[in-house]
């Protein structure tokens, strides 16, 4: 039985139907991925679902949830209260337990920092563990407390002071600590560096939850989904297996689509044609035809085309000086924090730099060290001549909300100059997939797509033969992703890119820089993949190495070991006739401590006793195994010996 069903969906914006009559189904352990072009309603899809059984946030049709199961959805910009706590913000998902919880962490808070009236406290704290038992929501804030842990989070921090990297695994923390059936995800690779992205794959696969997902992240897509559902001018489409085997469908497919539309303009323009003879076509025609021809119009116009692609160019102007940068032993540090440590390379003209490592790793920093922004703390930087460099900032903070898209790109002129040819900026953003009729509309009128398609027309709309992209592949679909990358393959000034998008550094650049950590930075050869393989390569040498020294060490030894019989002393001996006593005494604890668990009541009495009592427990496992590996290597010493 499916757990999610959407039957005859309908829902347009405007005059453009986003869903024409879609139908989907999500079975159970699936993990699907939604992809489309921008624009086309992907995130209201998911919206729709997350609403729930009924017609929701649809036109027309409805949306089916199997009752029973918990849905969790994370949407592409999770609206959070920047006064909230990581804790408050993960259980404010759980409707009016949320605030009891939410002010039980934080009384227990106080307590432990021993601020506040501790009388008035603790008659508050028995009161929300009463009301909390009866809600029966302590099995609540143990997975709360099991995800902000798993996800890196403090819960004590403010929402506020977080990066965007840990907003988006706040996001996900909430919804999973709601332990969902089926989650929900838009872009959730948005904002988190590879290593996060990496650990995301690992745990949505692992946890066994179904997934309803939209991405753009290839790599993602081809570690994850399990099937790929396309929604193209209305319809969805579903292509089971991965997202490589999708590509060779879909090209297939299209062209497929492309010989049947040819076929049929070209039988409309014959029948147009013909009825259009004269006085001999009313003399010959036969009723039929006339019928297929009116039944070659309505088809024709209820084609929906599908949309057109972005033109991207890009004018590199004048040439840069062959040399662009060159930094010699350059450090930088902020107070006690080294963010570049002893660093050196010589950047030339066409070299295309990818720059990798986790978030707060460094990566402005160094940007600006090699473009002459920022001067290092020692060491030299030298910059070449002639550099017209343009930025894409992943925040956007380049565009006005206010300003239009016309003054976006061409401010008080309704041209831009192209490789020394002019055209009207309604032209040029048309190149960009903006419908004339939006020319004049604000920038805050956009999806974050449509964002960064306008930021691009913006860069791409004077010469610059440097430049630097921080994050460009966010809320770009793939198509776009793709023009972006032949374009970058084919510029001929240099390029320095900042992505978590593995798939495009692998496509994009010639050399990385990847971060080492403690401010460390070296330089490689080829994209993303190229230097994983290479770290993967160094582990496996250095893990190759110590077993060889392993098994090197233990030879002589065991050589020197033959001939001799391995006696107990007699502290030995005394030992191993005490061991049986104190396992069984550690036995005889761990089943008592557990029983004390066992009892719900003793969380409300005494928090502090059942927090110790859990931590003793834990002791006496590790405890345990020690006297039990010991008594193990007494034991085959006696038999060796025997």
């Amino acid at each position: 039985m499916p757990q999610l069903k959407l039957a005859n969906a309908c829902l347009a914006y405007g005059h453009v139907p986003l869903l024409d009559h879609a139908d989907f189904l999500l079975d159970p352990g699936e993990r699907v991925a939604l992809i489309g072009r921008n624009g086309t309603g992907k995130s209201s899809l998911l919206a729709a679902l997350a609403a729930g059984s009924g017609k929701g946030r649809l036109d027309d049709g409805e949306v089916w949830v199997q009752p029973g199961i918990r849905v969790g959805y994370v949407p592409q910009e999770p609206p959070f209260d920047p006064a909230m706590s990581v804790f408050q913000a993960v259980v404010s998902g759980m409707g009016e337990t949320s605030a009891l919880l939410a002010e039980y962490h934080d009384i227990l808070h106080q307590m432990a920092e021993g601020s506040g009236d501790h009388d008035a406290l603790m008659s508050r704290m028995d009161t929300l563990q009463h009301e909390l038992e009866a809600r029966g929501a302590w099995a609540y804030e143990a997975q709360a407390e099991k995800v902000i842990a798993r996800f890196g989070l403090n819960p004590d921090a403010a929402v506020g002071s977080l990066s965007g990297g840990q907003k988006k695994r706040l996001a996900l923390a909430q919804a999973l600590s709601q332990a969902p059936d089926v989650l929900l995800l838009d872009e959730p690779t948005n904002h988190l560096d590879i290593a996060a992205i990496e650990w995301l794959e690992t745990m949505l696969i692992d946890s066994g939850v179904t997934l309803f997902f939209i991405t753009h992240d290839r790599s993602f897509l081809d570690r994850v989904c399990t099937r790929i559902v396309e929604l193209d001018r209305g319809k969805l489409a579903s292509y089971p297996g991965s997202f490589t085997q999708y590509q060779q469908r879909k090209e297939a497919q299209l062209h497929e689509e492309g010989l049947a539309n040819a076929r049929a303009d070209k039988l409309l323009k014959e029948e147009e044609v013909w009825i259009r003879k004269g006085v001999e076509a009313r003399r010959t025609r036969a009723i039929f035809r006339v019928q297929r021809l009116d039944q070659l119009r309505a088809e024709r116009q209820a084609r929906r085309e599908r949309m057109g692609k972005v033109n991207l160019q890009l004018d590199a102007g004048d040439k840069s000086g062959k040399l662009v940068a060159e930094l010699d032993d350059v450090s930088k540090a902020y107070g006690d924090l080294s963010v570049v440590r002893h660093f050196s390379t010589r950047i030339q003209r066409g070299d295309k730099i990818g720059l990798i490592g986790p978030n707060g790793a460094g990566k402005t920093t160094l940007l600006r060290l090699i473009l002459g922004e920022l001067q290092p703390d020692s060491g030299i930087v030298r910059q070449g001549t002639k550099m017209e460099i343009a930025y894409f900032d992943q925040f956007r903070t380049q565009l006005n909300p206010d300003s239009t898209l016309s003054d976006v790109i061409s401010p008080g002129s309704d041209w831009v100059e192209i490789g020394g040819a002019r055209k009207h900026v309604i032209g040029y953003l048309e190149d960009f997939l903006f419908a004339p009729e939006r020319a004049r509309s604000p920038v805050s009128s956009l999806s974050g797509g449509e964002r960064n398609r306008l930021l691009l027309a913006r860069l791409f709309a004077k010469p610059a033969n440097v430049l630097v992209l921080d994050e460009p592949t966010n809320d770009l679909d793939i198509e776009t992703l793709e023009l972006l990358e032949e374009l970058l393959q084919n510029y001929d000034g240099t390029l320095f890119l900042v992505s978590h998008d593995r798939t495009f550094l692998d496509n994009v650049v010639t050399q990385t820089i990847a971060a080492e950590g403690d401010g460390n930075w070296k330089e490689y050869a080829g994209g993303y993949s190229d230097w994983a393989n290479y770290q993967a390569s160094v582990r496996q040498a250095a893990s190759d190495k110590a077993k060889g020294e392993a098994r090197s060490a233990a030879k002589p030894a065991a050589a020197a070991a033959k001939p001799k019989v391995d006696k107990l002393s007699w502290k030995e001996q005394r030992e191993l006739e005490a061991l049986p006593e104190r396992i069984a005494a550690l036995e005889s604890e761990q089943s008592q401590l557990s029983t004390l668990l066992e009892d719900a009541a003793i969380y409300q009495r005494d928090p502090l006793a059942a927090q110790q009592a859990a931590e003793r427990l834990a002791a006496i496992d590790e405890e345990l195994m020690v006297l039990l590996e010991r008594w193990e290597v007494l034991e085959s010493r006696v038999a060796g010996s025997a």
